[in-house]
Parts: C-alpha cells; structure tokens; sequence
C-alpha cells in the first residue's frame, strides 16, 4: 500500500484521514473488523505516533470507527455515518457547539452547587480521581474527552439526585463532540489548557469546601469561558474532526438523543 503513503508534511493527517476513509467506505475494512495497529500504520504509511493518533480521532469523529479496550479500532457502518456528514459547510461552524454550552451552562451550574452541599467523602474521592485522569490522559498523548466527561459525571453523581447523571448519560453522544471540538481548540495553545485545567480545579475545589455558591458560579464561569474560547477560534480550526463533530452537533435534536439514551 505504498502508493497511499502522505508526501506532505503539512496535510499528513488529512490525506491519512482520507485514504483510510475512502477504504472503509469502499468496504477495505469490513464493518466489526480492526483497522490495523498504530505500530503497524506508523511503519505502512511513515508517519508518526502523533498522526496515527490524530487520524483515529478524526474517523471517530466521523463515526467511521470506534476504540474498544480489547478490541482495538473497530470499524462501524459507513452508511451510519453518512447520515451525520455535512451536504455543505454551515456559515457558522460553531453554532452547534455554542448551543450546547449554553444547555449546559445552568445544568452544570446547579450540579456544582448541589455537589458542593450534598457531596459525600467517596463522592470527592471520585471527583478528584476524575480530574487527575484528564491530566494523565492529556499527559500520555490522549485528547481527554472521556476523562473530560467523566469528571462533569462525578459531579452529578455527587449531586445525590440520579436525574442528573441519568440526563448526562442520555446525552452522551452529544456532550463527547461539544467536549471534543472544545478540547481540540483549547489544546492548540498552552495558555489556554491552563486556563481550562484551572476552571475545573476551581469547581473541584469549591465542592470539596461545600462552599455552594462559589461552586456555582466557578461551573458558570467555566461555560461561558468554553463559549469564548470557541467564539474567538480561527478559522483554521474547523476542519477535519473538529468540522465533523461540529456538523454533528448542528444537526442534533435533543429529542432524538434521549430517546437513544433510554
């Protein structure tokens, strides 16, 4: 498979994304079977570790595989898929994005002010346990999109009423493209992981004080900060699995998503 190796250092992923999207589709790699290993990728196509990584996080995005522990990458049903792929770019890339934090601005408000009154000494266990898998996943090369999540369930958990992570559970699918997009921007610069990593810390902090409105204004801030963050990116950015998972969620509807999540 030479012929399909990348021979431009500046679009590697892109033009790996493509060759790999193009294979499944044409039914290369049947549904329920594995893309090959990331050692072996690295060495087919000569790229890097990094590129692999980014290429899987783009077909996923697009809901062309999924990563199951055990099992690899396991490629899903391109004509699901299909039915998520944009017919044409949206003026606005964002405004999916953008709507889904504004959902979950006063929800995730009142989760940590709940937390904060509520929380048991397992439930902060869990909490900071959260948080410190998003550092060492980002630290191991990850995007931090699952540990993301996971964090904002352990504050609903601790809120002591089940609707709250049920609703989360239910809307999974959704919260994982507004956290990846949101994640993948906020990656590109070091100052503004830091600032991300400092929000959480602050909910975290405040939950563990039972200090209630602190907490709900820290979750507040966090929301509108992610909007700001999204508002002011570049151009540049919407592309790839970004593009894709923001499509995504310009075409959700909220009913259809509950309706799954039972």
């Amino acid at each position: 498979m030479q012929e399909h190796k990348p021979d431009s250092e500046r679009t590697l992923s892109d033009q790996l994304t493509n060759v790999l999207a193009k294979e499944i589709r044409s039914g290369a790699y049947p549904v329920n079977s594995r893309l090959p290993t990331e050692k072996f990728m690295t060495e087919e196509y000569g790229v890097s570790r990094t590129v692999v990584r980014e290429v899987i996080s783009r077909l996923k995005s697009a809901g062309l595989v999924d990563t199951r522990q055990g099992s690899g990458t396991v490629v899903l049903d391109p004509s699901s898929s299909d039915a998520f792929r944009l017919g044409r770019p949206d003026e606005d890339p964002a405004r999916g994005v953008l709507r889904i934090i504004e959902l979950r601005r006063g929800l995730e408000a009142e989760m940590a002010a709940l937390a904060a009154e509520r929380r048991s000494a397992q439930n902060m266990l869990r909490i900071n346990r959260a948080l410190h898998e998003i550092d060492r996943a980002v630290a191991l090369g990850g995007d931090g999109v699952e540990e993301d999540l996971a964090f904002h369930i352990a504050i609903a958990q601790a809120t002591g009423n089940p609707h709250y992570p049920e609703l989360l559970g239910m809307l999974t699918r959704a919260l994982k493209d507004a956290i990846r997009v949101t994640r993948g921007n906020e990656a590109r610069q070091a100052e503004l992981a830091n600032d991300v990593r400092n929000e959480h810390e602050a909910i975290r902090a405040a939950i563990e004080k039972q200090d209630i409105d602190t907490a709900r204004a820290a979750a507040f801030h966090h929301m509108l900060s992610t909007a700001s963050r999204i508002r002011n990116v570049d151009l540049e950015y919407w592309q790839g699995a970004s593009r894709a998972a923001a499509g995504r969620l310009a075409r959700t509807r909220l009913a259809s998503e509950l309706r799954r999540g039972k």
